[in-house]
């Protein structure tokens, strides 16, 4: 198998890490992966995850619920359920933040493509970039939505969009710097980009640790604290200009955390642990189980 072995930090280029925990592939391998930190900026990563070549197995599985759409499960039916609730409110998010509801938006990462046709409908023109062959059959099939190979993204111009969304896609990413430097072409001047991703810093994630659900490894790549996520937009002239919490998040992720326990009565105990997580959100927003964060280029 090849292996990404990270050997100098992407977002400060030292080369001084420390082993954090490990963690279980829970999804499908049951794999252990480390997490390691940067001595000296604090980006946490997963260390020796395969790479771009062989990653594609560890998405291989019935439960992966942003390629196949699945209900089964309680957690499920409540992450469609929240989904539905969430369209509307990103959807204002953006158009208050851009000023217009007509604009050019770019979602990268689009899985079955619920955002991009739900923004689609609303008069943006849209263009949705997804690596699963899986998930755009049921994009196209489902919204009659045209959903490119990530491939793709090399043909778009300078200046190309208004608007560039990745909800819980930035983590899953190998090339980081390569990402960042991109999504600066693609958007116009003053465009606005907005990156949704789980916060390591969390309330759940603090009380779960190893077992947090949303480390995901080897999925997930890299884990962004708010300070290194502030910290990678402005090493590529982005300012850091509004950050919102995603409270619902903390209930779903908990009860697949309980679930990987093998707790007795994991829904129950999820949504338990999700309500004080929500509440301690409320009073500190940087406790929320996934944070957005938006940015404008300079």
């Amino acid at each position: 198998m090849n292996i990404l072995n990270i050997d100098t930090c992407p977002l400060c280029g030292k080369t001084h890490f420390e082993e954090v925990m490990t963690c279980t592939d829970h999804y499908a391998t049951g794999e252990k992966f480390t997490i390691y930190r940067c001595k000296a900026c604090g980006f946490l990563f997963t260390q020796h995850v395969p790479d771009e070549s062989e990653i594609g197995r560890y998405y291989e599985s019935p439960d992966y619920i942003s390629h196949t759409d699945t209900r089964k499960g309680l957690a499920n039916r409540l992450y469609h359920y929240v989904r539905g609730f969430m369209l509307g409110r990103k959807a204002s998010l953006i158009e208050r933040i851009c000023g217009t509801r007509n604009g050019s938006l770019l979602d990268i990462g689009t899985g079955t493509g619920y955002f991009s046709h739900f923004m689609q409908k609303r008069g943006w023109k849209v263009s949705a970039i997804e690596k699963s062959p899986q998930a755009r059959a049921f994009a196209k099939e489902h919204f009659e939505l045209m959903v490119e190979a990530p491939e793709a993204l090399a043909a778009y111009g300078k200046g190309s969009f208004d608007v560039i969304t990745l909800w819980h896609v930035m983590e899953h990413l190998q090339d980081i710097n390569g990402t960042w430097k991109r999504l600066a072409d693609m958007l116009k001047e003053c465009g606005v980009l907005v990156v949704a991703v789980p916060n390591p810093v969390s309330f759940d994630a603090q009380h779960y640790r190893e077992m947090w659900a949303a480390y995901d490894v080897p999925r997930h790549l890299w884990h962004f604290t708010p300070s290194v996520m502030q910290q990678f937009g402005a090493k590529y002239d982005f300012i850091l200009t509004e950050r919102h919490p995603m409270p619902f998040d903390a209930f779903y992720v908990s009860m697949l955390s309980e679930k990987y326990r093998g707790s007795r009565m994991p829904f129950l105990k999820g949504m338990i642990k999700g309500t004080e997580a929500w509440f301690a959100s409320l009073v500190k927003k940087e406790q929320s189980s996934s944070m957005i964060y938006i940015f404008r280029k300079k």
